[in-house]
């Protein structure tokens, strides 16, 4: 695949032996699925600042009402501000990622419920360092931990965050406008209904009244929304109520036999008896047959490779 979009990960998920035994946490869809798609920007922030392969463990425990990042055996290696600051290092390259892919229960990448101690006994309440510092620097970039891409609902949120992430910087590189923000906005109009129906209308009740502002100052605030609003699980409530509108589209086209059939599929959809691929792929047919060119344009029904099959199991 030509122009794969940019992702970073941790090392140690690609399979390199940068792990604090020499090992590593090879993970196969990343490396056999998504690399079809992603290219992959490995970076080990531990080996980075030199603690060395093999190396002593490190944990998170909280010291005078801090986090602190040190040795499991020596507590004098303290490494909090060292993750710190190679996160603040790497900002040089990792601007131009559209998404992050972490290490779970790293306590330097965790991007949540990483082992926090309080004395002897560990709460599931941390962070990891540098993702942490990742996290505030870019907080709309999409991330995901490696663990979590197995739950199929947090996988096509992720994957379909990155492919919209990547669109928005192809949009920056080639000149903010209004005009170019609303046919974005357009394109992925279903795609936030299906999210939070509320706050998608609400997202372009804004965008609205942004006519005649600064682009440079509109911009960064739509992409703050935006994010937010995507970081939102799509629920089966909310593609049942984006599938309606589509099919609304068609109603003066169709037959009565295949409006039938299409609110037959729908429900079966809602009451879990069939994926979400057999309603969009039933709406892809009808609009081949009555093309409409704001459908056409939409990524509600293709937001991300089908070869990917993330709407086969929603």
């Amino acid at each position: 695949m030509d122009n794969k979009i940019s992702i970073g990960i941790s090392s140690c998920l690609l399979g390199h032996k940068v792990r604090f035994d020499s090992g590593h946490k090879n993970n196969s869809y990343i490396n056999n699925t998504l690399s079809e798609y992603f290219d992959f920007i490995p970076f080990c922030p531990e080996v980075d600042i030199g603690l060395g392969i093999p190396r002593e463990t490190i944990r998170l425990v909280l010291l005078d009402d801090k986090v602190h990042c040190v040795g499991s055996k020596n507590p004098d290696l303290d490494v909090t501000e060292r993750l710190k600051d190679c996160a603040e290092e790497q900002k040089t390259w990792q601007q131009n990622l559209s998404g992050y892919i972490l290490k779970k229960d790293s306590p330097s990448c965790g991007m949540e419920r990483v082992r926090l101690y309080k004395g002897d006994m560990p709460d599931r309440i941390g962070v990891g360092i540098y993702a942490q510092k990742l996290m505030e620097n870019y907080p709309n970039l999409p991330v995901e931990e490696e663990g979590r891409l197995g739950d199929a609902i947090l996988r096509e949120n992720f994957i379909q965050r990155v492919f919209i992430y990547a669109r928005w910087q192809k949009l920056a590189a080639e000149g903010f406008s209004i005009k170019a923000l609303n046919d974005f906005h357009a394109q992925h109009k279903y795609i936030f209904m299906s999210h939070n129906q509320a706050m998608a209308k609400e997202l372009g009740h804004w965008l609205a009244q942004a006519h005649g502002e600064v682009p440079s100052e509109v911009m960064p605030q739509y992409l703050t929304k935006m994010m937010t609003l995507l970081k939102l699980r799509a629920s089966r409530k909310g593609h049942v109520n984006t599938l309606h509108h589509l099919q609304g589209y068609l109603k003066n086209f169709i037959s009565a036999d295949d409006k039938a059939e299409l609110v037959d599929i729908i429900d079966q959809y809602r009451n879990g008896l069939l994926p979400l691929i057999v309603p969009i792929t039933l709406l892809r047919h009808h609009f081949r047959r009555f093309p409409n060119d704001y459908i056409t344009d939409s990524y509600y029904m293709k937001p991300h490779p089908k070869e990917l099959m993330l709407l086969n199991s929603l």
